[in-house]
């Protein structure tokens, strides 16, 4: 496996976070800023007005979860489980609801820590896919820039022929990163990704990035479309894509859920990107969706690979459980 994207021990996790204090660690928190205000602030008043705890203290924290865009179901089984950890730890004072909050949090999103791992088969393809306006072909060019740190050569593929100039915008980055990009002008998008799996083979690049046109769950023509994409993909590199990457904007709230459930069930979806953690965004999506299991594997939520904070080359990291908590909270 090349080790760009490996999970480290909780000892390097804990090393890193202190380093990054400030740097990464900050610009998280202040991606954050609008959940850090719901729980700082009004968690705060909450607690005052409910020293001690009892059911309308309950009932007050349920609704200021669902606000954050925790969701109901995720927001049910927050709650179930502070009430089971308060009845275990004979919590009395409302004060230690807030370290028992921020541990249940944790509990539940950790499992979406599973750090992308590229293979040894060359080329390994990612599959990018979700809607328009949800920032795929900037986190692609992001990613790249991420596969190149770990001397990875890198190839993308123009693969959005829908979108007026998403093949220019690709090529952008392309050259930011120094990195090749495949297009054609008026091929469809299954036929630019079969030549630049073609490419990547002749070229033997370590990763080639595919780009694809964005669209609605609700569009059942185009979401046939791109499966149409990936069986075209494994035709040119049977097995192939190795990730099939959903980029979602935190802004839409649960709304991403709904596109979660489309994209997963049209096309198994294989891990996630987080976009727009700018300082707007809720961010309490990210417990809905570790609520949430995969259409293909039911005991677990489909791993969220890496969180966008802002516009810069290096604001797109690998998602930490732990730091994104200790963001939300510290």
């Amino acid at each position: 496996m090349f080790g760009f994207l490996k999970s480290k021990s909780k000892e390097e996790g804990a090393a890193d976070r202190k380093a990054e204090s400030g740097g990464w660690a900050a610009r998280l928190k202040q991606g954050l800023q609008r959940t850090r205000e719901v729980l700082n602030t009004d968690l705060t008043e909450l607690f005052a007005r409910h020293p001690t705890i009892d059911e309308a203290l309950y009932e007050e924290l349920e609704t200021l979860l669902i606000t954050s865009d925790v969701g109901v179901p995720a927001t049910a089984h927050i709650i179930a489980a502070l009430r089971a950890k308060a009845k275990k730890e004979r919590l009395a004072d409302a004060g230690q609801l807030r370290s028992a909050l921020k541990e249940v949090l944790y509990e539940l999103i950790a499992p979406l820590a599973v750090p992308l791992e590229i293979d040894e088969q060359k080329p390994f393809v990612i599959m990018m896919v979700g809607v328009n306006g949800t920032g795929k072909t900037t986190s692609i060019g992001k990613l790249a820039k991420h596969c190149q740190t770990s001397s990875l050569s890198v190839l993308l593929a123009a693969g959005d022929t829908f979108r007026a100039a998403a093949r220019e915008q690709l090529a952008v980055w392309g050259e930011r990163n120094n990195v090749a990009v495949i297009s054609q002008r008026g091929g469809d998008s299954a036929a630019v990704i079969f030549d630049a799996v073609q490419a990547a083979r002749a070229r033997n690049s370590d990763v080639l990035i595919a780009d694809t046109a964005g669209r609605l769950p609700t569009q059942l023509h185009l979401m046939e479309e791109i499966r149409k994409v990936k069986r075209v993909i494994d035709r040119a590199l049977p097995g192939a894509p190795h990730e099939i990457m959903l980029v979602l904007d935190a802004n839409t709230g649960q709304n991403a859920l709904a596109q979660l459930k489309a994209f997963d069930e049209a096309l198994g979806v294989t891990g996630l990107i987080m976009t727009k953690l700018d300082g707007t965004a809720k961010g309490g999506v990210i417990a809905a969706i570790a609520h949430t299991r995969s259409a293909a594997a039911k005991d677990r939520p489909i791993p969220l690979r890496f969180i966008g904070v802002g516009e810069g080359m290096d604001d797109l990291q690998p998602f930490d459980a732990r730091a994104f908590v200790d963001a939300l909270f510290d």
